[in-house]
């Protein structure tokens, strides 16, 4: 799969686009629909479906324009529901606005295998909060749960620290070369972070 990345709108969310062996699909399309339209002009790609880790107000911004312009079914974990149908009344109160996201959404569930990815559902920055896993580029992209250097918050609405340290276990028993395509900053490996991140770095002996 090749993936390509743009850091979108004022709190710099990564979203993708990823070539698949079924087609192309939009990660997290977090803001700035008329980047990302530009990208898909520019590589010729048209999406078949939008994917989201979860549905925090800065990753599902732009969803709205694009399933406009595409009618792109739109995939989500039905515990993250709630948060999607408040995406926009959210965003207007930490001062910023995005068009409302559109229903209804295609149910993501733990297993699921979809466009080359499985689907881990990994809670704790929020209830529904997944993964996609493609096992045969051993890569994942990982939301908001890891990031280089750094996890994901604990402290928002609808958060669980136990469930997300238990989360980052799981992630953390993949492959150690798996590439990791987080929600925010620079991309990394499983390897790496287990070695170097100060919040997994003995991880293995929480509780």
């Amino acid at each position: 799969m090749k993936a390509h990345r743009l850091v979108l709108g004022p709190l710099q969310e990564n979203g993708y686009l990823v070539e698949t062996p079924e087609g192309a699909v939009l990660i997290d399309p977090g803001d700035e629909p008329e980047r990302i339209l530009a990208l898909l002009a520019q590589t010729g790609l048209a999406p078949k479906a939008i994917l989201l880790t979860h549905a925090h107000f800065d990753h599902v911004g732009a969803v709205a324009p694009l399933v406009a312009a595409y009618g792109l079914p739109v995939f989500l974990h039905p515990l993250d529901l709630p948060l999607y149908e408040r995406a926009a009344e959210v965003a207007q109160a930490w001062g910023f606005a995005i068009p409302k996201p559109p229903l209804p959404v295609e149910p993501l569930a733990e297993g699921m295998e979809l466009f080359g990815f499985k689907v881990l559902h990994l809670p704790g920055h929020s209830p529904g909060h997944v993964a996609f896993w493609d096992p045969i580029g051993q890569r994942v992209f990982s939301g908001d749960l890891l990031f280089r250097g750094s996890i994901g918050r604990y402290d928002l609405p609808g958060a669980d620290p136990k469930a997300l340290f238990a989360s980052l276990r799981r992630l953390l028993a993949l492959p150690p070369d798996t590439l990791v395509h987080p929600g925010h900053g620079p991309s990394t490996t499983l390897g790496l972070e287990a070695h170097t991140n100060p919040f997994l770095t003995g991880l293995e002996w929480e509780t």
